[in-house]
């Protein structure tokens, strides 16, 4: 039986997954307004109108996405002005939020599981290497199905 917090990982990695394919593009050098822009032929100062700012301003724009230095409001509204829509998200790196939580759980099994090792191994009482892997193993599913917050420390 799937818990609430299960679902909601399920919800969120069903959202995400129309994401993955942007990750693979590359934002262009000058930024995206610049390059929009310049495709559309579009000139700086006919922007600038369209967003009621000086031809300057737009070219401080432009510089601001360059240099990852804009507002999500500001992309948004450029966005409109150029009649296109502003997107925006997050991929997870290890695949989905399940796998994220997954690998993390496990870090943190295994960061518990062989410092108590290290306390029984200091007291004559170590477990084997299979008997490690498997409680490591168990435990990660535990601090999963949990979704821990010490997961993220």
């Amino acid at each position: 039986m799937r818990n609430k917090k299960q679902l909601l990982i399920e919800q969120l990695d069903q959202k995400l997954e129309k994401f993955k394919y942007f990750a693979m593009v590359l934002i262009p050098s000058k930024g995206w307004i610049n390059t929009i822009r310049t495709t559309l032929n579009m000139t700086r100062e006919q922007l600038g109108t369209k967003l009621e700012m000086t031809k300057g301003a737009i070219q401080k724009i432009e510089e601001r996405e360059a240099s990852g230095q804009i507002t999500i409001n500001k992309l948004r509204g450029v966005g409109q002005a150029l009649d296109m829509k502003f997107v925006y998200g997050f991929v997870p790196n290890d695949g989905s939020i399940d796998d994220l939580i997954s690998v993390k759980s496990e870090k943190l099994a295994r960061k518990i599981v062989m410092r108590t090792n290290q306390n029984m191994k200091l007291e004559d009482q170590g477990i084997g290497d299979e008997k490690i892997n498997k409680t490591i193993k168990d435990l990660a599913k535990e601090i999963k199905r949990e979704v821990r917050k010490s997961i993220w420390d």
